[in-house]
């Protein structure tokens, strides 16, 4: 099964979300910033196969994390999740980045939905 590395740093999304795709079958890496998840991607190299971000986070956020991921990783999909239009608005503008945005707050259908769809493209 795939491996995801959930970014976010509201611990009952982050809860909510890992226990969800858990429940799927994924195997869950989780950090609390981009900075962290930055150096969870840079230790598990290869064995990641999603990124799933909140766009604001203290420390580094998503998009800076989207930024530095494709400098590294071209390949790596990656999802960003956000609650504020100005944040999607953003994101909309980084099409070649990154390969969804899913509007807090969602439900499990939409989760299961965009990760569905990306993991899908990715074999």
């Amino acid at each position: 099964m795939k491996t995801i590395l959930i970014a976010d740093d509201e611990l009952p999304i982050l809860s909510f979300v890992q226990r969800a795709l858990t429940s799927k079958g994924y195997t869950i890496l989780t950090a609390s910033d981009g900075a962290e998840a930055l150096k969870i991607v840079n230790t598990h190299g290869t064995h990641i196969d999603l990124v799933l971000s909140d766009i604001k986070m203290p420390v580094m956020d998503g998009i800076a994390l989207a930024l530095a991921l494709k400098a590294q990783k071209p390949i790596l999909p990656i999802i960003l999740m956000t609650g504020y239009a100005d944040q999607k608005e953003r994101a909309n503008g980084l099409s070649a980045l990154i390969d969804d945005i899913l509007q807090k707050p969602f439900d499990l259908a939409e989760l299961y939905s965009v990760i569905d769809k990306v993991i899908s493209n990715i074999g």
